[in-house]
């Protein structure tokens, strides 16, 4: 059980994907300037990590180890990301237009997600057992979540904050992303 909570606390915060990593910036910045469109992509995230971690970890033990044919790794487990963005995307099409509109683009963008083929490999490389995959996963999955969370609530803020005209928009959001980054960045030296 403690191991669990290691490999939670440390794809959440130690290996965030965001802050320590530096993955999946492109959605990060591009929805995070509102904090209900970023409830919602970290939703979707969560969601598609969680499924890419059971699918990838299967069809990885199931098939492409027996079979020895492990460096086909990057390619199945993109292509089974795809294909769950694309469910994930029709589920939320059909189900919520307004919060599909306010995704946009950035919600197939999940598909590209560096962020999510990253857990799907570090979970390989790791060689996690299923539990621990999806454990990883939702680690991973809620540090992505909360780094949306947190910058769009900075950067609603921000909107109103008194700064230059000239640091306005993504030129303070990068600023504030960096100093985020750096905050969590410390966390590794003490767990």
């Amino acid at each position: 059980m403690n191991e669990l909570i290691v490999i939670f606390v440390s794809m959440a915060f130690v290996n965030n994907v965001v802050f320590a990593r530096y993955l999946g910036l492109c959605p990060y910045f591009g929805v995070s300037k509102k904090t209900g469109p970023a409830l919602g992509m970290g939703m979707a995230v969560i969601f598609v990590m969680l499924i890419a971690a059971a699918a990838t970890w299967l069809i990885n033990h199931y098939i492409l180890i027996p079979f020895n044919v492990q460096f086909m790794q990057i390619v199945i487990f993109i292509l089974v990301i795809s294909s769950l963005v694309q469910i994930t995307e029709l589920f939320i099409k059909r189900t919520s237009a307004t919060l599909y509109n306010a995704l946009g683009i950035f919600l197939a963008l999940i598909t590209t997600n560096c962020a999510v083929l990253f857990v799907t490999l570090w979970n390989a490389l790791h060689n996690y057992t299923f539990i621990e995959s999806i454990v990883s996963a939702l680690g991973a999955g809620i540090g992505f979540a909360l780094a949306l969370i947190l910058m769009s609530g900075i950067r609603e803020r921000l909107e109103i904050a008194d700064c230059p005209r000239s640091m306005r928009g993504l030129p303070i959001a990068f600023i504030a992303a960096m100093m985020l980054s750096l905050a969590l960045i410390g966390l590794g030296g003490m767990i």
